[in-house]
C-alpha cells in the first residue's frame, strides 16, 4: 500500500490517486500541496528500480478504466496551470503514458500534447510543461512504442524551437525533448533534416542563460552521428560559426560542448576512413563516405583550440575535465583524422610561443606539439622537433612537465631504426637522475622539496618509457646503476607517495625487461616492496606495490618462493583492513593467482585461507543503482576469477597428467560453478568478467573432467554465458569461450561413450534386442546399396552405422557394409580408422574383407 490508515489496502489506491490528482489540478491549492500531490502520483506509477516500476505499472493497469480516465483528465488539466518548475503534472502524464502506451492504450495523448504546443492560444506555461511531458515520455518509454507518433512529436518539438518563439524556457524544454527523442526519430531525419537543423542552429544562436546555451549546443553534439551523412556542405560554415562562438565562451560547460562537437566529428570521420580502407581491401565501394568536414574546418578550429590551451591553471586538478584538456584531445583527434594537413595550422603557434614570457604559452606550444605527434608523417614533424635542454626557466610551473611528456611520447613512438637515439636518451636520463639525487642535500624550503619530488617523478616516468624500448642485453649493462638510483630514491622519499609510486612502476618496468635476471636485486629491494604494501594510507603506492608483486611472480617464477610468506601475510592483512582503499583489493585477489602459478604445489600451505577469502569475496553484493559500485563489483569478480584460474593452473602443473595437488580444490568446485552461475544471471557483468569466467570453466573441465560436466548440466545459464562469450567482439573473450565450449563438449562426448560402450573387461551390453539390431542393419544395407543416393548421404549412413556398432559393441555387419561400399560406391579407406575404434579384436576381419 502507498499509505497506512484509512486509505491503506490495494482497493483504496484508485480513490487515493483520484483525490491526489484533484489536489494537483486545483490552482487554488498552495504550491507545496500541489507539488506533494504530484510527487505521490508520480511515485505510484514509476520507480528507479525496474522491477518495482513494472509492478507499479501493472497495478495501474489493474485499476478500473473510469478511475484511470478521471485521473488522466485531472493531470492533463493541470498542464499549464503550474507557476513553478519543473512541472509535476508533466511527470505524472509521462508516468501514466509509460504504463499505457506500450499496451496500446491512451492513443489520444500524443495528438493532445501536440495540440497544446501548436495552438497559438497556448500559454508559455502550457507549452513548456507539455514539451517537458513529451521529453519525459521519450526518455522513459521503449522507442519502438513511439514510432507511429514520431512525426507528430517532431512537429511539436520543431514548433517549440522556432526562432519566433519568445520564451527561452519553451525553447529549452523543446531542445531537451529533441535530445530524448533522437533514438526513435532517426527515420524521420531525412524528411525533416533541413528544418530540424535550422531550428537547432537558430535556437543555439539565441541563448539567454548559461544552462540554455549548454543544452542547445549539446543538441548538435548528440545529433552529430545522426545527421553527418546527410549534412550538406553549405551547412559547414554555419556550424563552424556557432561552435566557435561556443568554444570562445567564458562558461566552461558551453565551451566544452563546442569543442566536443568537433571531437565527435573527428571520431565519425576516422570510423569512415577505416570503413573505406576495409572496403578497398575487399574490392567493394564503402557504404558511407567521409565528407572531410574536419579538414575543411581546420583553418577555423586550430587557432581557437591552441588559444584554449593557454587557459590552464597551474592548480588544476588532474581529474577535472575543462576546456583546456578538451582542446588538447580535440587537437590530437584532428591530427589523427587530418594527418599532414594539420601541421601548417599548428606550426605558427608553436614557433611563436615556444619562448613566450608567459609559461602558459610555452606550455601550450609544447602541448600542441605533443598533441599532433600521431597522424602526420615523420617528414612533416621533423621541423617541429624541440630540443630538450637545460634552460634558465626550465623550473617554471608546468613547462618542464610538458617537455618531459613530449619526450616520452617521442620515445614511445620511436621506430626500430631510432634505437641508437633511445640508447643515448637512456644514458641522459640516468645521468640526470643521479644528478638530481645528489641535489637533495641542498634543499632548503618546502617549495624546493616539492620541485625536487616532481622532478624525480618525471624522471621515473621517462625512465619507464626508455626501459620499455631497451633491449635485454643493453638493460643488463645499465640495470645496476638503475637499481642503485631507484633504491636511493626509495630511501629519500619515504614521505612522498607520488615519487614512491613512480619509483615502484619504474622497478616494475625493469622487472619486465630483465625477467629472471632481476633476482639478484630482490634482497636489497624487498624492504621497500614491503613498505609499499603496508602504505595503505597512500593507496596508489599500495596498488603499485601489488602490481609489482604480480610482475615479480611472472619474472622470477619459483624463485619468488622464499619471499612469499611475508608477502602473502601482508596481502591477506590488507584484504581484511577496512582502511585499505577498495580499488586495491581486486588486484590483491588477482595476485593470489599469480603467486600460485609461480610456486605451483608450494601454494598448498596458503590454499585453505585463500579459498575461504575468495569464497567470501565472491559473495559480495552492492547497490546496483550506484554505477561506481557496479564497476567495483565487476573488478572484484575479475580478481576472484583470475585467482581461481591461477590456483588451479598452478596446482595442476605443466605436465600432461594432472598433478594430485589440484584435487585439494575439488571440494570447492561446486561453489565456483555456483559463483559463475550467479555471474551469468547478472545483467551488469562486464566483458572482462565474462572472459575470465569462461576461461575458468575451460580450466575446470580439463582438470576435473566429468564431475564438472554434471554440475554444469544443472546450470543452463552457464551455457548461455558461453554462448555470449562466443559472440563477443573481444578476441580474448571469444577465444576463451570457444575453447571452453569445446572442452565441455569433449567431456559430454566422452561421457556418452563411457555410458554406451562397455569396457573390454565386462561382457554386459547395452539393452538393444537382437531383432532391433537386425532391423537396423537391414535398413543400413538397403541404404548403402541404393544407387540413387548421393555419395555424401551414403557416407553419413555408414558413419551412423558405425556409431550404432559402437553402441552395441559388435562388428557383425560392418564387413558386409564395407564390402558393399567397395562394390557400389567410393573406397572405404577413410572408414577403416573408425571401424578400428569399435573392437580391436575384430580389426583383422575388416582388413581381410
Amino acid at each position: 500500500p502507498l499509505i497506512s490508515g484509512p486509505f491503506s489496502g490495494k482497493f483504496q489506491i484508485p480513490t487515493f490517486l483520484v483525490e491526489l490528482s484533484k489536489v494537483l489540478a486545483n490552482p487554488g491549492n498552495t504550491q507545496v500541496a500541489r507539488v506533494a500531490a504530484g510527487l505521490q502520483v508520480k511515485n505510484s506509477l514509476t520507480s528507479k528500480d525496474p522491477d518495482v516500476k513494472t509492478q507499479h505499472q501493472q497495478r495501474w493497469l489493474a485499476i478500473d478504466t473510469s478511475a484511470r480516465r478521471e485521473i488522466k483528465n485531472y493531470v492533463l488539466q493541470t498542464l499549464g496551470t503550474e507557476t513553478y518548475r519543473p512541472s509535476s503534472a508533466s511527470q505524472c502524464v509521462a508516468g501514466i503514458a509509460c504504463a499505457e502506451i506500450p499496451v496500446n492504450q491512451w492513443p489520444e495523448l500524443i495528438p493532445q500534447l501536440v495540440a497544446n504546443v501548436t495552438d497559438p492560444s497556448s500559454t508559455e506555461h502550457m507549452k513548456e510543461s507539455t514539451l517537458e511531458a513529451i521529453g519525459y515520455i521519450c526518455q522513459d518509454i521503449d522507442p519502438e512504442h513511439l514510432q507511429d507518433n514520431a512525426n507528430q512529436i517532431l512537429t511539436a518539438i520543431i514548433q517549440g524551437m522556432r526562432k519566433e518563439e519568445p520564451s527561452n524556457n519553451v525553447k529549452l524544454a523543446a531542445t531537451n525533448a529533441l535530445l530524448n527523442s533522437l533514438e526513435f526519430t532517426k527515420a524521420n531525419f531525412d524528411k525533416e533534416f533541413n528544418i530540424l537543423n535550422n531550428k537547432v542552429f537558430c535556437t543555439t544562436r539565441w541563448p539567454c542563460r548559461p544552462v540554455f546555451s549548454t543544452c542547445n549546443v549539446w543538441g548538435p553534439v548528440e545529433m552529430a552521428d545522426l545527421w553527418y551523412s546527410g549534412w550538406m556542405c553549405s551547412h559547414l560554415l554555419l556550424c563552424v560559426q556557432i561552435t566557435i562562438e561556443a568554444m570562445k565562451s567564458d562558461i566552461d560547460e558551453v565551451a566544452l560542448q563546442g569543442i566536443e562537437f568537433w571531437s565527435n566529428v573527428c571520431d565519425e570521420e576516422m570510423d569512415l576512413a577505416i570503413e573505406a580502407t576495409e572496403a578497398s581491401e575487399q574490392g567493394r565501394p564503402p557504404e558511407h563516405t567521409s565528407k572531410f568536414y574536419a579538414k575543411g574546418a581546420l583553418q577555423y578550429l586550430v587557432p581557437i583550440l591552441t588559444q584554449t590551451l593557454t587557459k590552464q591553471d597551474e592548480n588544476d586538478d588532474d581529474d577535472d575535465w575543462n576546456p583546456c584538456k578538451a582542446a588538447g584531445v580535440c587537437l590530437m583527434l584532428l591530427a589523427t583524422c587530418c594527418e599532414d594537413d594539420v601541421v601548417p595550422h599548428v606550426l605558427p603557434f608553436i614557433k611563436e610561443h615556444i619562448k613566450h614570457p608567459d609559461w602558459r604559452y610555452r606550455d601550450a606550444s609544447v602541448m600542441a606539439f605533443g598533441s599532433i605527434l600521431e597522424g602526420p608523417e615523420l617528414s612533416q614533424l621533423k621541423p617541429l622537433v624541440i630540443q630538450v635542454r637545460a634552460a634558465p626557466d626550465g623550473h617554471q610551473n608546468n613547462l618542464r612537465s610538458a617537455a618531459y611528456e613530449a619526450l616520452m611520447e617521442i620515445v614511445k613512438n620511436s621506430a626500430k631504426d631510432c634505437y641508437p637515439a633511445v640508447q643515448k636518451t637512456t644514458l641522459v636520463i640516468m645521468e640526470r637522475l643521479q644528478r638530481v639525487l645528489q641535489m637533495e642535500s641542498h634543499i632548503q624550503s618546502t617549495s624546493d622539496r616539492i620541485q625536487f619530488n616532481d622532478l624525480q617523478s618525471l624522471l621515473c616516468a621517462t625512465l619507464q618509457n626508455v626501459l620499455r624500448k631497451v633491449q635485454h642485453q643493453d638493460a643488463l649493462q645499465i640495470s645496476d646503476v638503475v637499481m642503485a638510483s631507484l633504491l636511493r630514491m626509495f630511501q629519500s622519499t619515504a614521505g612522498s607517495g607520488g615519487v614512491q609510486e613512480d619509483a615502484l612502476m619504474a622497478v616494475s618496468t625493469l622487472v619486465e625487461v630483465l625477467g629472471s635476471d632481476f633476482l639478484k636485486y630482490m634482497e636489497a629491494f624487498k624492504p621497500f616492496l614491503i613498505i609499499g604494501l603496508k602504505n595503505f594510507a597512500e593507496y596508489q603506492v599500495c596498488l603499485a606495490a601489488v602490481g609489482l608483486v604480480c610482475d615479480l611472480c611472472r619474472a622470477l617464477m619459483a624463485n619468488i618462493l622464499p619471499h612469499c610468506d611475508e608477502i602473502m601475510q601482508l596481502l591477506l592483512e590488507n584484504l581484511g583492513n577496512e582502511n585499505v582503499h577498495r580499488s586495491v583489493k581486486p588486484q590483491i585477489l588477482s595476485v593470489f593467482g599469480d603467486i600460485a602459478l609461480a610456486i605451483g604445489g608450494e601454494f598448498k600451505k596458503y590454499l585453505d585461507i585463500v579459498l575461504d577469502t575468495l569464497q567470501q569475496a565472491s559473495q559480495a553484493q552492492v547497490d546496483k543503482t550506484d554505477y561506481d559500485m557496479v564497476d567495483y563489483l565487476n573488478e572484484l569478480r575479475e580478481g576472484c576469477l583470475e585467482a581461481y584460474t591461477g590456483i588451479i593452473q598452478g596446482l595442476k602443473g605443466d605436465q600432461e597428467n594432472v598433478h594430485p595437488d589440484v584435487m585439494l580444490v575439488q571440494p570447492r568446485v561446486e561453489f565456483i560453478l555456483s559463483f559463475i552461475h550467479h555471474i551469468a544471471e547478472d545483467e551488469d557483468r562486464s566483458d572482462g568478467v565474462v572472459a575470465n569466467a569462461v576461461g575458468l570453466i575451460g580450466d575446470l573441465c580439463t582438470t576435473f573432467g566429468k564431475d564438472v560436466m554434471k554440475l554444469v548440466e544443472v546450470r543452463p545459464q552457464i551455457n548461455d554465458l558461453l554462448s555470449e562469450g562466443r559472440r563477443s567482439k573481444t578476441n580474448k573473450t571469444k577465444t576463451l569461450a570457444t575453447w571452453a565450449t569445446k572442452e565441455l563438449r569433449k567431456l559430454k562426448s566422452q561421457a556418452w561413450y563411457v555410458t554406451a560402450l562397455p569396457s573390454h573387461q565386462t561382457t554386459q551390453r547395452p539393452c538393444l534386442a537382437p531383432k532391433h539390431d537386425s532391423y537396423c542393419s537391414a535398413s543400413f544395407i538397403s541404404a548403402v546399396t541404393e544407387e540413387r543416393l548421393n555419395w555424401r548421404i551414403m557416407r553419413g549412413v555408414l558413419n551412423a552405422r558405425l556409431d550404432l556398432n559402437r553402441l552395441i559393441n559388435c562388428c557383425s555387419l560392418t564387413v558386409s557394409m564395407v564390402f558393399s561400399w567397395f562394390v557400389f560406391r567410393l573406397p572405404a579407406v577413410e572408414l577403416l580408422p573408425r571401424i578400428m575404434e569399435i573392437k580391436p579384436t575384430e580389426v583383422s576381419s575388416v582388413f581381410y574383407t
